[in-house]
């Protein structure tokens, strides 16, 4: 039987939300649940006919784990408490805390002006974390989801720096993934930690400061080849 995103969505199990083309999510009362897909469950695309291989589908998980832990031990930046993370049969799963909020990217343009000027102040946390070498501190290297487009390459061994020069980057940081309390204009969770990592500081973009997913939009300046360009340097080859 070929398999669709469309037919694993229709025979979900109990508590599974939504499968994607890399992934399923699961919630119940206390907890939000993801993992990578089996290769039994590798969907075939209704656009080109051609079995989807999902890019880094376990690397992405352990690293958000890692992430989020290092960002709660060394932060004041909301982030949703891991309460397990392993591997079963072939699928990584990443279980933590359900966070009852609204995105960001929901609120009026005025409230969201306030949550930006709250989420600067986290970000500026960030800056202070460094490291002489490039990539996550689970110690893989996950490029940030934009670079995605412009190379086929998905093991990078970068050479470190001979100073701790890389800050901590997000490489999400969208509204999306900025929530944000039902009965006040605070934040409650910063989510999606999957392509963090130390990297150059210029890398870290604001994409939290319009509606809009962490990619370069029409007008603005697009950085993917500066740093694949940087990456390549850095390559152990």
């Amino acid at each position: 039987m070929v398999t669709t995103t469309r037919l694993l969505n229709k025979n979900k199990e109990k508590d599974c939300i939504s499968v994607t083309f890399d992934r399923k999510y699961y919630q119940t009362t206390t907890a939000f649940i993801k993992r990578s897909l089996r290769p039994q469950e590798w969907q075939v695309s209704t656009f080109h006919g051609r079995i989807i291989v999902p890019r880094l589908g376990e690397e992405r998980l352990l690293n958000e784990a890692a992430a989020l832990e290092f960002i709660a031990k060394n932060t004041t930046i909301p982030v949703p408490k891991v309460l397990a993370c392993f591997e079963d049969d072939g699928a990584v799963y990443l279980i933590t805390e359900l966070i009852d909020a609204r995105r960001m990217d929901d609120l009026t343009c005025s409230d969201r002006i306030i949550i930006e000027e709250e989420l600067e102040g986290y970000a500026h946390q960030l800056h202070p974390l460094r490291s002489r070498n490039l990539g996550g501190c689970s110690g893989l290297v996950i490029p940030p989801y934009r670079v995605w487009d412009k190379t086929p390459r998905d093991e990078w061994k970068l050479h470190p720096s001979e100073v701790e020069e890389y800050v901590f980057c997000h490489h999400d940081l969208s509204q999306a993934n900025v929530l944000v309390c039902h009965d006040e204009l605070k934040i409650k969770a910063v989510i999606d930690w999957e392509y963090s990592g130390f990297w150059p500081e210029k890398f870290e973009r604001a994409f939290y400061k319009r509606v809009g997913p962490s990619v370069a939009l029409e007008g603005e300046a697009d950085d993917v080849d500066e740093m694949l360009k940087f990456m390549n340097e850095k390559l152990v080859r």
